[in-house]
């Protein structure tokens, strides 16, 4: 089997509910609160500890209650996290969120120790990388950090997995060395802001293919995921029907799914099948991290004859 790393964001997200949200000035009685563990690349990196996979965790967190918490969360759930900074007089980076009785929200975002996961922060980790294979990252730590370590990890030799989000624009010359792209819609156009407006998805894929990209696996939710690679096309891979709960980091289970695949040797195909059945049942539970589920679980919905593939 394939090792496992995550390079990314490690988020606590407070959330708190109420009918409706406050006027400048006013204070409201709300109806209740919670502390979440959330963060892309932390999601992706729970998402495949609790499928059974060896993961390490590269990332920061504050030297306060939230990192301590964060830490003990990982550890819980089977990830590495040797490679976690604790940022001395840092907090650990949040989102407060307010959640309105209709389901609208306000969000901001803390990067706070996120943000120091700087180039020298980088410099320092990959070296204790280097025994790994498969790496995820994403868009939450600051972009010139996860563009270089793109750069470092394919000069290396190692497989990149670039989840683009939150939208930005990626480098051409970084979207060349990365092997697999996992883009939504909405992402899928702020990394190709050259062909306008007007492009389609498949004009978008097709230009991402022509750079140099791997294979581009656009994520559409429940209808699952279409795959292009230059030797293949596109093909489209079904998702799961499920009872849809909430889709909060959804689009990370999925990730770790596929990856999860990917590190197992699955073919392509298969491997984003795991994803689609993944991010599936992570939608079925409250909180990023409350539906990420088992292998046991992912077995369930997949049918018995994954096992063997997935080493059951």
């Amino acid at each position: 089997m394939k090792k496992l790393a995550v390079i990314g964001s490690i988020n606590m997200d407070i959330v708190t509910r109420a009918e409706r949200f406050p006027r400048p000035g006013e204070t409201l009685t709300g109806i209740s609160f919670s502390t979440i563990p959330g963060g892309k690349g932390a999601n992706q990196a729970v998402a495949l500890g609790r499928l059974g996979l060896p993961v390490r965790m590269a990332g920061g967190v504050g030297d306060d209650a939230f990192g301590e918490s964060y830490l003990r969360n990982f550890r819980e759930n089977g990830v590495d996290t040797a490679l976690v900074r604790v940022c001395k007089g840092q907090t650990t980076g949040t989102a407060s969120i307010e959640v309105n009785a209709q389901g609208e929200n306000h969000i901001i975002v803390v990067p706070a120790a996120n943000g120091a996961c700087d180039l020298a922060w980088l410099e320092e980790t990959l070296p204790a990388l280097s025994d790994c294979d498969i790496f995820l990252l994403q868009h939450e730590i600051p972009l010139p950090v996860v563009f270089e370590g793109i750069r470092r990890l394919h000069a290396m030799g190692k497989t990149v997995i670039l989840d683009p989000a939150p939208a930005a624009p990626v480098p051409e010359d970084v979207l060349a060395m990365v092997d697999y792209i996992t883009p939504n819609e909405t992402e899928l156009r702020a990394i190709t802001p050259t062909l306008g407006e007007g492009a389609d998805v498949r004009a978008r894929i097709d230009h991402l293919l022509s750079l140099g990209v791997g294979c581009v696996i656009n994520k559409s939710g429940g209808d699952g995921a279409y795959v292009a690679t230059r030797a293949s096309g596109m093909q489209h891979v079904p998702g799961f029907q499920v009872n849809v709960v909430d889709t909060t980091a959804a689009g990370d289970t999925f990730n770790a799914g596929f990856a999860a695949g990917l590190a197992l040797g699955l073919p392509l195909l298969q491997a984003v099948t795991v994803g689609n059945a993944a991010a599936g049942l992570s939608v079925t539970a409250f909180g990023a991290q409350g539906g990420m589920p088992r292998r046991e679980m992912l077995l369930t919905l997949l049918g018995e004859a994954w096992r063997e593939k997935l080493g059951l």
